[in-house]
């Protein structure tokens, strides 16, 4: 049952469990201002909310199974880069040898890793300067603002979203100085615009999402609201019957949207405290009628259907812009691991090649627009790109993975190593005639998204021989981009050393893989044609 919540105090509970308790005693952006002291304590002295938890609302992440080591998540709306942002983060983790890496997430973000507690405020200032921020990107707070990452460069896109994404993230963050009236929700919030028609932004995974659609002929968004991923359960968004126009309307309905759950959200069982509960509570038309008031104004319907119709590309080669004599080149990084010296040639890249700027993709990859015709032979022969293809083999091109145990203490498995080597031994061993979409993700949160996958595979604990071993659970049907709807689980428990059978009789059996000896054998002329 949803607690009632007293709007002038969101944690006004009659029972607070051990999270809005916390919250109640102390604001997380309240840390901000007690950097300085923790740099100069060291980690072990600090108080064990303010370290596991609070720090968290400026990106700060303990990670227990790297004691003394930090991940710093960013905020990049829409995954925009330039050179010298790319520049200013490689020189932050260069500084940690072996331990500093940058990992792209599955909201065109970046997560550096190993970063030590004393020198976050040097590191902090180094941001500052080159307009980057971290601030509100974890707990219970907006998560990255995702749209299009070729937004503006797309011939075929219907808005250009990168302006309103970049409004509501100011809108919600104050600027990127923090913003108290949203560092309290129930638990934690995604948002996506998407401007075009393939579902870049995996809409229905988002709590918000805006989707182009023509009303009555003019072109806007319609609304989609309550996707979401958890331990506890899976949900893909539904319509909220709104439709509004690609200006400040996105901005102050998301606003209203947030007051409603930060106001009326269940808070007492962190469980269901996701936006899709209070809508299962309240019903569609409660909900919508306190978005409305919170609103201002009557919100429109819907239009009847929305533009995204075209299948989900994943930006990977290269392809000319709307802008004539210009190309944007998709480099794929497999599991979206980076090191300092990568960053440091990707900002060379784009500004060599490009006009300096880098976009990121929800499936980990990096894209350098905004090559003339005239350079790209030239960057194509670039060394980096023979690590960074433009032409991966079918699996390894389209495999995500989240962090896994190697740095995140939630994660029961080794998700990105094992990821990557399993895909390149079943590209060898196999051919495919299009890309398969394999998901990984350490633990129930489902951070890797294995739900929109063909093939998804959770992290879990399983019994063998009398031991207990690293294993996964398969789901499979998740589709993206359009009519997206979530896959299922079909098979749990199976141990992570017999997963290289399992997946390569998943793929012959479903997905039309050919054994490459087969192949080799065929009579000449009959050989099949390969994906790579």
């Amino acid at each position: 049952m949803t607690t009632s919540i007293d709007t002038a105090n969101p944690t006004a509970t009659a029972k607070l469990n051990k999270f809005e308790q916390f919250k109640a005693d102390k604001d997380g952006l309240l840390v901000k201002h007690e950097l300085e002291r923790f740099a100069r304590m060291g980690w072990e002295a600090i108080d064990d909310t303010d370290l596991t938890h609070r720090l968290k609302w400026l990106g700060i992440f303990f990670r227990p199974v790297t004691p003394g080591k930090f991940m710093l998540r960013l905020r990049l709306p829409n995954g925009l880069l330039t050179g010298y942002k790319a520049r200013t983060l490689a020189e932050i983790i260069q500084r940690y040898g072996e331990d500093g890496s940058a990992d792209v997430t599955t909201r065109q973000n970046i997560q550096l890793r190993g970063i030590l507690l004393e020198d976050i405020p040097d590191i902090f200032r180094r941001m500052q300067a080159a307009g980057l921020t971290s601030v509100q990107s974890g707990m219970d707070n907006v998560r990255n603002i995702t749209g299009s990452p070729i937004a503006g460069l797309d011939a075929d896109e219907l808005i250009d979203t990168q302006g309103l994404v970049r409004k509501v993230q100011d809108m919600i963050t104050n600027n990127g100085e923090g913003n108290p009236a949203f560092t309290n929700l129930p638990r934690k919030f995604n948002i996506a615009i998407e401007g075009g028609r393939d579902n870049s932004i995996h809409a229905e995974i988002n709590d918000i999402a805006f989707v182009p659609a023509y009303r009555e002929g003019v072109l806007g968004f319609n609304v989609l609201v309550g996707g979401f991923f958890s331990a506890r359960r899976c949900e893909a968004a539904v319509p909220l019957d709104a439709w509004v126009p690609p200006d400040d309307s996105v901005v102050e309905l998301c606003r209203a949207i947030l007051e409603v759950y930060r106001d009326h959200g269940p808070r007492v069982n962190r469980q269901k405290a996701r936006l899709m509960w209070l809508i299962d509570d309240w019903g569609m038309d409660r909900f919508r009628a306190a978005v409305e008031a919170a609103y201002g104004q009557p919100l429109l319907s819907a239009a009847a259907s929305d533009e995204m119709d075209w299948d989900k590309r994943d930006h990977i080669g290269w392809y000319p812009q709307k802008q004539v004599g210009l190309n944007y080149v998709g480099l794929h990084i497999p599991v979206g691991r980076l090191q300092a010296t990568d960053l440091f040639d990707l900002a060379r890249l784009a500004e060599v090649y490009g006009n300096g700027e880098l976009r990121l993709t929800v499936e980990q990859n990096v894209i350098i627009p905004n090559v003339p015709d005239s350079r790209l032979e030239v960057l194509l022969q670039e060394p980096l790109l023979e690590r960074f293809s433009i032409a991966p083999s079918a699996l390894t091109r389209s495999l995500v993975s989240c962090t896994g145990a190697q740095f995140c203490n939630f994660a029961l498995v080794e998700t990105k190593q094992r990821a990557l080597a399993l895909a390149r031994a079943l590209d060898g061993e196999l051919t495919l005639a299009q890309p398969v979409r394999i998901h990984w993700t350490g633990c129930p949160n489902s951070c890797g998204q294995p739900q929109v996958a063909d093939i998804g595979l959770m992290g879990t604990k399983v019994r063998k021989d009398g031991k207990t071993v690293e294993g996964v659970d398969i789901f499979m049907g998740g589709k993206v981009g359009k009519e997206a709807h979530l896959g299922e689980k079909v098979q749990q428990g199976i141990p992570c050393d017999e997963l290289h059978g399992v997946l390569r009789s998943l793929l012959i059996d479903h997905f039309g893989a050919i054994p490459r000896s087969l192949e080799e054998a065929a009579e000449p002329g009959t050989a099949m044609v390969s994906a790579e």
